[in-house]
């Protein structure tokens, strides 16, 4: 009897791809094809001089938090020499599970262009295995790209990059896949779409090739494709954006399973009312109708649509959280409960720590932690039992003396009583 096919699995992920928000993902990909040998490519990031650094978190994560090991396929710029990149491909085509993150797209684009590197990712959707792109990678996965630095920090005009367009080749589908699709950072200004907000993405969205559609990926998401099955399964915490002609047709939520035909469908226009196995979501919105084919509000459906400027990224939530906690038990001198809260932050930032972050979201939980301990510290200075419970007995005693001692019409001891009580403050 022959052994089953492997399963033909690429997943898209917005963001988090070394976060504690991601950890059941990566498992469940390499679960379904059953295990295997992974690897880590590293060119997205392959020009930063903290590479080494980015690699060994990477590997740590997998190796602690995923329980599964990988190893780098390293192949950080098309200058390496030969050798190098004949390790790089061959630990690639031995790889069932292949995994790119962090960086920049259009130099891995550059790196990758003209070497068998696109093709040998490409041979996991024919053999077998499962491709995982997230962040800068997943941005190289359509037929466009977004040159994120070039735009977000250099300033130049945006237009598009022409992309490895693996995604059509996985699955016909002709689309820029953007990531951190619901990104926040810029607090009062508008980094949505990858850092291109509103504006940004609908100049470019004008020149999509024909029949292009804009795929996003909030981050902490992720978009996972069974290529047998053929189904979008949405996994994390955000939402999957289909946005056609600058509009929002589709938003599917994490837990929810739609057909590629349905997706073709809503792309084209068109609605599918039938089901398939498991939990299938239609459309919340249809071009142009406005209408909702969701049990949610339309109010739901708008805040979903428009992003959160100013929302917290599952890091900072988690540290507003327990600083909460912690003021509260402060509040009512709950020392067991305000170190818990403190412990609980600092188990949050170790689970964090292997996150190649490439903003200062840990060094503002830092922040928090240390402002518990300075706060506890001073607790412990006062100390944490209220006055009223130390010294009570105290004055309940004094009090009782000197009413036996006015019963005893022992006046001078009585008056004394008294005057020590209220010189105290009593």
């Amino acid at each position: 009897m022959s052994a089953p096919a492997m399963a033909r699995l690429l997943a898209i992920m917005g963001s988090g791809e070394t976060a504690p928000t991601m950890v059941k993902v990566h498992r469940n990909l390499i679960e379904r094809i059953g295990g295997g040998p992974s690897v880590l490519l590293d060119t997205p990031y392959g020009f930063q001089e903290n590479a080494d650094d980015i690699s060994a978190k990477a590997v740590d994560y997998f190796a602690q938090s995923v329980g599964a090991p990988i190893t780098v396929a390293s192949f950080r710029s098309a200058d390496v020499d030969a050798i190098t990149q004949d390790r790089a491909a061959a630990a690639v085509r031995a790889a069932r599970y292949v995994f790119a993150g962090p960086g920049s797209p259009t130099y891995a684009l550059r790196q990758w262009a003209g070497t068998a590197m696109p093709g040998l990712v490409a041979d996991r959707f024919v053999v077998g295995g499962a491709v995982t792109f997230a962040s800068a990678a997943a941005l190289t996965l359509g037929v466009v790209t977004v040159p994120v630095y070039e735009v977000y920090k250099a300033g130049e005009e945006p237009r598009w990059r022409p992309g490895l367009d693996l995604l059509a080749a996985a699955t016909g589908l002709s689309a820029a896949v953007i990531p951190h699709f619901d990104n926040a950072e810029g607090g009062h200004h508008d980094t949505r779409f990858c850092y291109l907000g509103e504006r940004r993405l609908a100049l470019l969205e004008q020149s999509l090739p024909a029949g292009a559609f804009v795929l996003g990926v909030d981050e902490h998401t992720a978009a996972v494709i069974d290529l047998d099955a053929a189904t979008l399964t949405v996994a994390g915490i955000g939402v999957v954006t289909v946005r056609v002609a600058g509009a929002n047709v589709a938003i599917w939520k994490t837990g929810s399973m739609v057909s590629l035909d349905e997706l073709r469908a809503v792309v084209a226009g068109d609605r599918l009312g039938g089901s398939i196995t498991g939990s299938t979501i239609s459309p919340l919105v249809e071009s142009g109708s406005g209408s909702s084919a969701s049990s949610g509000s339309a109010d739901d459906e708008q805040a979903t649509i428009a992003g959160g400027v100013g929302a917290r990224s599952p890091l900072l939530a988690d540290a507003d959280r327990l600083a909460t906690v912690f003021d509260a038990a402060v509040l009512r001198r709950d020392v067991p409960a305000a170190v818990n809260a403190i412990l609980e932050l600092d188990r949050t930032l170790v689970a964090w720590a292997a996150d190649t972050l490439q903003s200062d979201e840990l060094d503002q939980a830092r922040a928090v932690l240390r402002s518990m301990v300075v706060r506890l510290g001073e607790l412990a200075e006062t100390g944490a039992r209220d006055p009223r419970e130390v010294v009570g007995p105290f004055v309940d005693a004094l009090v009782s003396l000197r009413q036996s001692a006015r019963a005893a019409k022992d006046f001078a001891t009585s008056d004394a009583i008294r005057d020590a009580l209220t010189g105290a403050g009593i």
